[in-house]
């Protein structure tokens, strides 16, 4: 495999650009560290909405899930990822969030009394109640209005249960429509997750070559001005040129990736450039040389 063709040439343990969200990669860039107080400030003040966005790729679900496991034990966590529907249909994401049973034949008001009592036993039991729910560009004007009638079964003093949202940036014009004031008038933290500038993005790509055993040198400074300016600072779309540089500069058996194995990824035409400087790399894609290489 290509991959472990340049782990085991670089000698690092474990590739260093995966795509996969993971919290012990995590790269504490400015807007990262405060978009993560802003999530600390929503749950230490009990805020009953939090929200923050950022681009596809902008690290959202790794900083959710740094925050998941920074909990104190007397929060009760659910989470909710790619939730769509209206009414009633949000309920039941909820409900199984929490492990909840909800049976197909309950109605509506069976469900959310159901809920209601979950949440109140627990903060009976000195817990607080919190859902977090991923992607939540994707749900309708009704089920965001549903979710703010969900914070009604907060007390006057206390707050049983809050919600932390985290989509795209066109969640932030959602909320604020006139159809959502309501909702809008209950957000008490928000943040937006911007792209890195040239030099986090320069730290980001060495912090993670070291965390894997290497000695953050092995992409040039020209080569990295290159990354930047084909992902935009986009963290994700930074993952995969980089992983692919690496492929490309092991199969070459060069050391270190220069602004020549960029400009051959580039020419090769292995992913596709958006306007918004999203990449969309190619399935399977094997340079010819890597065959030989493997041998």
């Amino acid at each position: 495999m290509a991959a472990e063709l340049y782990t085991s040439f670089f000698g690092f343990s474990e590739r260093p650009f995966t795509l996969l969200p993971d919290p012990d990669f995590l790269f504490w860039s400015e807007n990262h560290s405060r978009a993560f107080s802003v999530l600390e400030y929503g749950i230490a003040t009990r805020s009953p909405l939090t929200v923050v966005t950022g681009e596809i790729g902008a690290g959202k679900t790794t900083l959710i899930q740094k925050l998941l496991s920074a909990l104190d034990e007397d929060v009760t966590i659910g989470l909710i990822s790619n939730a769509q529907g209206g009414r009633g249909e949000l309920l039941r994401w909820v409900l199984y969030a929490l492990g909840i049973n909800a049976h197909s034949q309950d109605d509506y008001i069976t469900l959310f009394k159901r809920f209601q009592d979950f949440v109140i036993n627990e903060y009976a039991e000195g817990r607080h109640v919190v859902l977090v729910i991923d992607e939540a560009q994707n749900l309708s004007i009704e089920a965001l209005e549903e979710l703010r009638m969900f914070t009604n079964i907060n007390s006057n003093k206390d707050e049983l249960l809050q919600l932390i949202l985290v989509g795209q940036p066109e969640l932030r014009d959602i909320v604020a429509s006139p159809a959502l004031a309501q909702f809008a008038q209950r957000v008490t933290a928000t943040y937006h997750l911007k792209p890195l500038d040239f030099k986090q993005t320069k730290a980001y790509i060495q912090h993670r070559l070291m965390h894997v055993g290497g000695t953050g040198n092995e992409i040039s400074v020209y080569a990295i001005k290159s990354i930047f300016d084909e992902s935009g600072g986009v963290p994700r779309m930074i993952n995969k040129l980089c992983d692919l540089a690496l492929v490309y500069a092991a199969s070459s058996e060069n050391r270190v990736v220069g602004i020549n194995v960029m400009r051959e990824l580039v020419a090769d035409g292995l992913f596709i450039k958006t306007r918004d400087h999203g990449v969309y790399v190619l399935e399977n894609p094997v340079k010819p040389s890597l065959d030989k290489a493997a041998e």
